[in-house]
């Protein structure tokens, strides 16, 4: 049977409230509700924000993100260029709904019932350039969009990418102190980038496929503030001092590697993406209730005399349930969070005068 003239109209309407959320009008004044607006068969799961959706981390992130089978609604927003992603990604035949948002009158529309928000927003870091150098411009942005998540979603979960993380996560804290909405175990910095990369250079080392080594990153997630913790690999092993020094340095400088390799084309988006996701995912499988859903992130902490410390958490329907604590470190460790811990104060400091002052 050919479907009616009403039908068809009907049908064509939808698609165009997917896409254009902002405007979902079609001829004859027919308007569809956004929560109408479904593809049929679309899996029940959890609605994800991704701020900055346009730019160098976000579009990989977007287009993993609409992979994921526990994502229903997939709303993406930056302030150029969100239409084009927003069009070419809902293209992609999986089950999340996925719409565009444009510029800052939209943010309010972005984030409105959201269960989690990635923020990847802000300039990625270029050669010679310092994360320093990117707090002035990233802080301005992640201050302006924390606003919105206070507003619109307090209940959400914050997965917090923009660079200095250091810096970021602790302005991100202040902004939602002022609204009356911190809840810090919703609050977590992506540190995944680093373990990504501690297992994948220790996988390398040892001769392993890298999914089969876990290296607990602890401390930042800038230079000297990343510390991993070689001494508690699993599986067990041992390595030499210089393999230690070695490993050590390459995980610190990763981002570093990454940036001159590129010759300023470019940061670590593609890896960045892909380890964003991956936190993502063990968010969202928290917010579902799977048990011992654990991974490093840099959240307020009691691990340390310092306010944030990245390290082991166990994620749940609250986000970070549970800090866990250092374990046993070496010397080398030992000596690797006391520097770890003074340039780690400073950037938390920064963050928080930043909108106190």
């Amino acid at each position: 049977m050919q479907p009616s003239g009403a039908e068809v109209h009907q049908r064509i309407a939808r698609i165009s409230a997917h896409l254009y959320p902002s405007n979902p009008k079609m001829g004859d004044g027919s308007i569809l509700e956004r929560t109408n607006c479904r593809a049929k068969g679309g899996a029940p799961g959890f609605k994800v924000a991704i701020l900055g959706a346009a730019g160098g981390i976000g579009q990989p992130l977007a287009m993993l993100m609409k992979m994921n089978p526990l994502v229903s609604v997939l709303h993406l927003y930056d302030v150029v260029n969100a239409p084009g992603v927003t069009a070419d990604i809902s293209h992609m035949d999986t089950g999340a709904v996925v719409r565009g948002f444009l510029g800052q009158s939209q943010l309010e529309g972005a984030l409105t019932g959201m269960d989690l928000v990635i923020i990847p927003a802000g300039i990625p870091r270029k050669p010679g350039m310092t994360r320093d150098d990117l707090f002035k411009i990233n802080a301005g942005i992640v201050r302006t969009l924390c606003e919105g998540i206070a507003k619109c979603c307090p209940n959400a979960i914050v997965n917090l990418i923009s660079n200095p993380v250091n810096s970021t996560v602790p302005i991100a804290a202040e902004v939602f102190k002022k609204a009356g909405t911190y809840d810090p175990k919703k609050l977590l910095g992506v540190t995944s980038l680093d373990v990504v990369r501690a297992n994948t250079f220790v996988a390398e080392v040892l001769g392993l496929d890298p999914r089969e080594v876990e290296v607990p990153v602890v401390g930042g997630h800038a230079g000297v503030t990343i510390l991993p913790l070689l001494s508690q690999v699993k599986p067990p092993c041992s390595f030499t001092q210089e393999e230690t020094e070695y490993l050590t340095k390459r995980i610190q400088d990763g981002g570093t590697e990454v940036v001159e390799a590129k010759k300023g084309a470019g940061s670590a988006t593609l890896s960045m993406a892909y380890a964003a996701v991956k936190f993502a995912d063990a968010c969202l499988k928290g917010l579902r209730g799977d048990a011992s859903v654990v991974a490093c992130a840099f959240v307020a902490s009691q691990v340390t005399e310092l306010p944030f410390f990245a390290s082991k958490v166990r994620l749940g329907r609250t986000g970070a349930e549970e800090v866990y604590q250092l374990g046993p470190l070496n010397e080398y460790e030992r000596i690797g969070l006391e520097k770890a811990k003074k340039e780690l104060a400073e950037s938390i400091q920064k963050g928080i005068s930043f909108i106190r002052n």
